[in-house]
């Protein structure tokens, strides 16, 4: 990166071809540098340096740079290799002649198999793919799918993906991306986006959570309050009123040993039925992916310990 005293003094070393001047100046909008005495244009499409980054020492000022693509862990290479476009049009926009179009399909072709060069960049190319398209359909934000993509490849450098399915191993890789950032998602949803069992994904994740000693926190009722709040489209009171009589059952031991799903969707039940925004059990149980029979036992425990009277 180039600091603005080593600029000036390499604008002031520049002189103007036509009249020696060096009063020079920069058009920063066209990309132009000019001589203000005579008006001839020097230098354009010229790139903007902008202002120095905040460094402490060399090596973070050579990291930040700011021309390319940012770098990123969900594509095998770090998204830091070319790609041949399909368009067929040059740098300007304007179609490449037919001539030249058997050469360029040659290239692209050795372009893409130059990527993957071994068969782990093959594992990554395709684990990684399928990761995005699951995070795709369950609406989750890139930090979850960055940190996804970085576990994966601490399992694939640990050899832990012999023996197991692709699909498997992404599910639960994504299960444990959403934990560690705190953006919960139930082993149901990603059953059913991946089409797998609840037992393989769970099995593939209690190996991977030991192997790679993550350290993950389990989930609480709290966690999921947001969302099924959301997708109810129940009020900020009813919100609230769910996680008080929550903080109450924490407080009287009554979520121990039982499932967050439910207790969450007993609390939200009673909560709409205290606020008048009444939602029928099968509502709830279809957006927290619980039985009706679960929310029934836990919405009259709670009831009945908590000493809330709902009346229907």
């Amino acid at each position: 990166m180039i600091s603005d005293k080593n600029k000036q003094k390499i604008e002031e070393t520049i002189k103007c071809p036509k009249c020696s001047s060096t009063n020079l100046s920069r058009d920063y909008k066209r990309g132009e540098l000019i001589c203000n005495d005579c008006g001839l244009v020097i230098e354009e499409d010229f790139i903007d340096h902008g202002p120095e980054w905040r460094a402490f020492d060399s090596e973070q000022r050579e990291k930040r740079a700011r021309v390319g693509a940012p770098m990123t862990y969900t594509i095998h290479d770090k998204g830091l290799s070319t790609i041949i476009s399909w368009t067929n049009r040059d740098a300007y926009g304007k179609f490449i002649p037919t001539r030249n179009r058997a050469q360029l399909y040659r290239l692209r072709k050795w372009q893409t198999r130059t990527r993957i060069s071994d068969g782990m960049e093959k594992n990554l190319a395709l684990a990684l793919s399928a990761l995005d398209q699951m995070s795709s359909a369950l609406s989750l934000p890139k930090n979850v799918r960055e940190t996804a993509a970085m576990i994966y490849r601490k399992a694939v450098r640990k050899k832990l993906i012999r023996g197991r399915s692709i699909e498997g191993v992404t599910a639960a890789v994504l299960y444990a991306a959403c934990r560690q950032c705190n953006v919960p998602r139930t082993l149901e949803e990603i059953s059913n986006i991946t089409q797998m069992k609840k037992k393989e994904i769970g099995r593939n994740y209690r190996s991977i959570l030991h192997r790679l000693e993550l350290k993950l926190l389990p989930t609480t009722p709290q966690d999921y309050i947001s969302r099924f709040c959301s997708e109810l489209k129940l009020s900020g009171d009813v919100q609230a009123k769910t996680l008080e009589i929550l903080q109450e059952a924490v407080h009287q031991e009554l979520t121990s040993g039982r499932g967050p799903t439910g207790i969450a969707a007993a609390s939200i039940y009673i909560a709409s039925v205290l606020c008048g925004e009444q939602r029928t059990q099968r509502e709830v149980a279809e957006v927290a992916g619980v039985t009706e029979v679960t929310i029934r036992n836990r919405y009259k425990e709670i009831a009945e310990k908590l000493d809330i009277s709902i009346i229907l």
